[in-house]
């Protein structure tokens, strides 16, 4: 064991992604390696890449290249090496094997291939596995919040995404499965649970004949952990069932991400999305009907081919009208595998900017508006980091999802991985700032 080489992850891409991370260092770890966060320390680099559009597979590339130049043997898993599985190994000499999105379980395998002189291509034409409760699992995130991965791949075939390319169809999870990781999640001290997917109000469909998201949300609802949040969700699949069960259950959070994508439906159309076209406007106000606290969180893409100025008229408007909480724009990435690449009447680059900086200003203040409604509340907040010097703490309330939305800057005496009561004393567009409220 004391001979076995030292392995670090190098991770890049989205949630979905860092759970094959923690699945593989929790592999390697059982089978006796040393994981180090620290790459120059490291024999092995696992650089778990992520291909979803242009500047992404830059932000690999520059990676490789970095670790190449630092002498480092690669292996190199994720979204990329499924996508590029020919050119890497070819393009790259200093990788030594390259695996699948449905293969990481084999990292173990594939390393002892490695050091045993073999340069190892194990990428699945189409990837089916899925790691479940029982695949060891060495968790890379702060120690009160954790992903939890409901179901892989999609069955959904918009125009400008490669996802179903890369991580092949929908296979959901049973609820049995789910709970238990649930439950050891909690075992383990961690507060606040995210439910990921693809499409998470599709969850269930593939396994039971119909979307189960609703039971599943009771049935996490017996697990003791205080926070349920739940991302990628659908509009059309916030059933009444649903929101009833977000409402009803108390550890499950009011926070709604809600990929919309736009809101024109000539636009959704083309997106190859005509399910969601026409219906967003009364999905939002039941929304908001049924859970007024509800915290909406949406992403665009502006300068999907076609767009016209009156389309993105038409964008504006709607977030004007329905005022998220946050909102996240994206311009629009031409892949060549998917039919948005050959569409016609491509947006210019400047053009897709210009009205990507023109809807994050419309936002703004409606964010600003949104946040400064909370001065003067209390509000429970998970702290997960702390400066000892000024004696302040960076943690989120229920109205943030990491990374991805704003912070709570709190001044008081609280500890890392709990949830204490905050009162909010100012704010900002992204953050607010607040004291540590214990009562008397």
């Amino acid at each position: 064991m004391g001979n076995k080489p030292t392995i670090a992850i190098s991770h890049l891409g989205c949630e979905k992604n860092r759970i094959d991370s923690e699945h593989m260092l929790g592999l390697l770890a059982k089978a006796g390696y040393r994981v180090d966060a620290n790459e120059d320390l490291a024999d092995y680099v696992i650089v778990n890449t992520c291909s979803f559009i242009q500047a992404a597979r830059e932000e690999s590339v520059r990676t490789l290249v970095e670790l190449a130049e630092a002498d480092k043997k690669i292996i190199i898993s994720g979204c990329m090496a499924q996508h590029f599985r020919e050119q890497l190994l070819e393009e790259l000499p200093e990788a030594v094997a390259i695996i699948g999105t449905g293969d990481y379980h084999k990292i173990v395998e594939v390393l002892e291939r490695a050091e045993a002189g073999e340069r190892v291509k194990e990428v699945s034409d189409r990837p089916t596995y899925m790691a479940d409760e029982t695949t060891p699992r060495y968790r890379t995130t702060n120690e009160g919040v954790a992903y939890l991965r409901v179901a892989e791949g999609c069955d959904y075939r918009c125009a400008f995404c490669i996802i179903p390319h890369l991580r092949g169809n929908q296979r959901s999870r049973s609820i049995e499965s789910i709970v238990t990781e649930a439950q050891q999640l909690a075992d383990q001290g961690v507060q606040e649970i995210i439910l990921i997917s693809q499409i998470t109000t599709n969850y269930g469909l593939d396994l039971y004949g119909e979307p189960k998201l609703a039971e599943l949300l009771r049935a996490l609802g017996k697990v003791d952990v205080p926070w349920i949040r739940m991302h990628y969700a659908y509009p059309t699949g916030l059933t009444p069932k649903v929101i009833d069960a977000i409402r009803e259950v108390p550890n499950v959070l009011p926070y709604l991400d809600l990929p919309l994508q736009h809101s024109h439906q000539d636009i959704l159309k083309a997106m190859n999305r005509p399910w969601q076209g026409g219906v967003n406007d009364a999905i939002i106000e039941r929304i908001k009907t049924s859970i007024p606290e509800a915290i909406l969180r949406t992403t665009f893409i502006v300068g999907f081919p076609g767009e016209t100025d009156e389309h993105f008229a038409h964008l504006v408007d709607f977030v004007k009208r329905h005022e998220f909480d946050h909102v996240g724009v994206f311009t629009f990435s031409p892949e060549e595998e998917t039919p948005a690449y050959s569409m016609p009447n491509q947006i210019p680059q400047e053009v897709m900017e210009e009205r990507r900086d023109l809807l994050m200003q419309v936002q703004q203040p409606i964010s600003e508006k949104k946040n400064r409604a909370c001065v003067g509340q209390i509000v429970e907040v998970l702290i997960e980091q702390e400066n000892p010097e000024t004696i302040e703490f960076i943690g989120r309330s229920a109205r943030f999802s990491p990374e991805v939305d704003g912070v709570v800057y709190v001044r008081g005496e609280g500890a890392l991985n709990s949830i204490v009561p905050v009162k909010i004393i100012d704010s900002d567009i992204y953050d607010l700032y607040g004291e540590v409220a214990w009562e008397e």
